[in-house]
């Protein structure tokens, strides 16, 4: 059994069911999970390690709900300029790269995102892999899976798939286009590989075809199937300016085209939904489904801004994504908590009053354990998951700014690494360093991989 005590820290934000922070308090970790927190902790058995946590707060560990992790080597190329461009162009032009994309650089773009989330407090992250081609092979979230393992970070791999060809109306090209049958029989591959349905576990499955537009709807009533057999969530893109095309194809809108299809749930969860209605919200939190706001994107694309404080009030869980790089160039959660406060307080004299900055740490954490089915984690408790993060705050920057600390990195923009982060009681990252690896070797590696990307990017874009 492995203990570490966390010492003296000045603050620790809970996010707990009271909103707790504790002041100059310890938080004793015995092997995955938090044993006490308390003042002047003495262990009546030995140590491990004690860390001085003094001038530091301490917060849970962010969840990340909306990712892919393949995107990581397609950043900062105003080549394809995607605010420029509607979602259904970008994929048209984007997909021409991903298409040829192989195993290598899926393990090598994973370590890239991951790393990032794991430098800015990110202790659970959700990746939403739908680029399985035939000539490039079909094991990418393996990919995934040996890089997060490597890393140290919570993993939820999300199989998504796109069957429906471009003369039947999608944007995907013929070398990523799967059947439904492929799809389903590889999904179970994967949960009986990876997928660990107990508390505290490190890699989990989800089934996540990937957008209504682009799929056959039997690929969605399969997928309900398979995954309510297994017990495992479901995930989706949706609302995101698919809906004329889900109108035109199928007489109804996306989100009463997936609830046709039961794809609707306490055990699924929306990527976006800017484009759903106040009353569609209604629809989802009556059945307690939940969306993963992703803001760079929403920006980037010009689309509407989710009103938080009304999808709040009909019992939708919202949560917080980076979203691919490609449409958002890092994997920063805490840059993602900034741009969602200051998305939120733009409209908020229009809409009578906005979310707070807690709120959305929150959202970043407990909303983001409930739409992964994670009880465990998300919030700081006797008996929770050890999955922390630590701000050092003893700095000159943060003078006035100490007295609301709830509030402090959405408010005050602390976008910045963290000074160290914790997943299932171990240090992953601490003082600038990644504590698994050797950071230099990987990044070499990681170059070459990219420049083969590169030069795919030169023939097709």
């Amino acid at each position: 059994m492995t203990r570490l005590l966390l010492k003296n820290a000045d603050y620790i934000i809970t996010c707990d069911d009271n909103d707790n922070v504790f002041e100059n308090c310890d938080i004793l970790v015995e092997d995955k999970q938090i044993k006490l927190i308390a003042k002047n902790i003495i262990s009546d058995t030995q140590v491990d390690e004690t860390i001085n946590c003094s001038g530091k707060a301490i917060f849970p560990g962010l969840v990340n709900t909306h990712h892919h992790f393949f995107q990581t080597f397609v950043r900062n190329r105003l080549s394809i300029d995607y605010p420029s461009m509607t979602v259904i162009e970008w994929l048209d032009k984007i997909y021409r790269v991903f298409c040829r994309m192989d195993e290598e650089m899926l393990y090598y773009s994973s370590l890239v995102a991951i790393s990032d989330l794991l430098k800015h407090g990110c202790t659970t992250a959700f990746d939403h892999q739908y680029c399985h081609t035939r000539p490039n092979g079909k094991h990418m979230i393996d990919q995934s899976v040996k890089a997060a393992e490597m890393l140290g970070v919570r993993y939820v791999g999300g199989r998504g798939t796109n069957t429906l060809p471009r003369e039947e109306g999608s944007t995907i090209p013929p070398a990523m286009l799967e059947t439904t049958e492929e799809f389903i029989l590889d999904c179970e591959r994967l949960i009986a590989a990876y997928h660990d349905p107990e508390p505290f576990a490190m890699s989990q499955i989800v089934v996540a075809p990937c957008q209504p537009v682009n799929c056959y709807p039997e690929t969605f009533t399969e997928s309900v199937k398979l995954a309510r057999k297994h017990h495992v969530s479901m995930h989706t893109h949706l609302g995101e300016g698919e809906n004329p095309n889900i109108v035109e194809r199928y007489g109804m809108r996306t989100l009463d085209w997936c609830i046709e299809k039961e794809f609707i749930g306490e055990d699924v969860w929306f990527a976006h939904c800017w484009e759903l209605k106040a009353e569609e919200f209604e629809t989802m939190g009556q059945y307690g489904s939940g969306v993963s706001h992703c803001p760079a994107p929403a920006v980037l694309g010009g689309f509407p801004i989710l009103d938080m404080k009304q999808i709040l009030s009909t019992n939708t869980t919202i949560s917080l994504g980076v979203d691919g790089s490609a449409t958002n160039d890092s994997s920063n959660l805490l840059d993602t908590l900034r741009l969602a406060y200051l998305m939120q307080a733009s409209l908020s004299k229009q809409r009578g009053g906005t979310v707070t900055p807690y709120d959305l740490v929150k959202m970043a954490t407990r909303g983001g354990a409930k739409s992964l089915g994670r009880p465990e984690i998300g919030y700081l408790a006797t008996d929770m998951a050890a999955d922390l993060f630590a701000l050092d705050v003893n700095r000159l920057e943060f003078v006035g700014a100490l007295h609301d600390i709830k509030n402090l990195i959405p408010r005050l923009a602390y976008t910045g690494e963290v000074d160290f982060t914790m997943v299932n009681g171990e240090i992953v990252f601490r003082n600038g360093e990644l504590t698994r690896v050797d950071e230099e070797e990987l990044k070499q590696q990681a170059e070459k991989s990219q420049q083969r990307i590169n030069l795919i990017i030169d023939q097709e874009v």
